[in-house]
């Protein structure tokens, strides 16, 4: 499979940053802020992520992928789409976190490969951080929130450098119960957003 002519810029020698070099970014991050902002919607209306937006945003990704950049492109799509989902898999195995998050965010991986995609995990991560801070204190329980988000951060990063089985990882780690649910989505399309105006003006500039 070979890119489009009409899109000399493509670097294809380079895998990750095929999906960062071309003319096509306000298409590229439209579509990914228009997933989040649906997944969103979705979340706080029924508090999931549904299978149908997730799975169309991935192949969606992976059509765009190709039609931009070739066979670098879907390694590139590849690539973002395990980087930016594999945290959320952890939460979701250790820490009781959403499977409709982790999917969600390995489609918009797929659309923007390992260099957007790295610039969009931050985003999400930070605003994931300020939104259960907010709920929290809007709720009256932020000290323990603080407490039970260090507990999540060391067990989930212990996990990941170790050897130990889900269920051993678990036993350090606050109830799931315990915990106050926040509508992720809206962290994920807080953070698109923010990482989507970041790169075009970075780009543009």
């Amino acid at each position: 499979m070979e890119p489009p002519a009409a899109l000399p810029r493509v670097a294809t020698s380079m895998l990750p940053t095929a999906l960062w070099e071309h003319d096509l970014l306000q298409l590229q991050w439209g579509a990914v802020a228009g997933a989040s902002l649906a997944a969103a919607a979705f979340d706080l209306r029924s508090r999931r992520i549904p299978n149908r937006l997730t799975g169309s945003t991935l192949v969606c990704g992976m059509l765009w992928a190709g039609f931009v950049a070739g066979w670098a492109g879907l390694a590139d799509g590849a690539l973002g789409c395990l980087l930016l989902a594999f945290p959320y898999v952890l939460l979701f195995a250790f820490a009781g976190g959403g499977a409709g998050d982790a999917k969600i965010l390995g489609a918009l991986g797929m659309w923007l490969g390992v260099r957007s995609g790295a610039i969009l995990l931050a985003s999400v991560a930070l605003s994931g951080v300020l939104l259960a801070i907010v709920w929290a204190a809007a709720s009256g329980r932020l000290a323990p929130a603080l407490d039970n988000m260090a507990s999540i951060s060391r067990g989930v990063l212990g996990a990941a450098g170790s050897r130990e089985s889900p269920s051993e990882a678990r036993l350090g780690l606050p109830d799931p119960s315990s915990m106050q649910k926040v509508p992720y989505g809206l962290a994920i399309a807080a953070g698109t957003v923010l990482a989507a105006l970041g790169v075009l003006l970075w780009k543009s500039a």
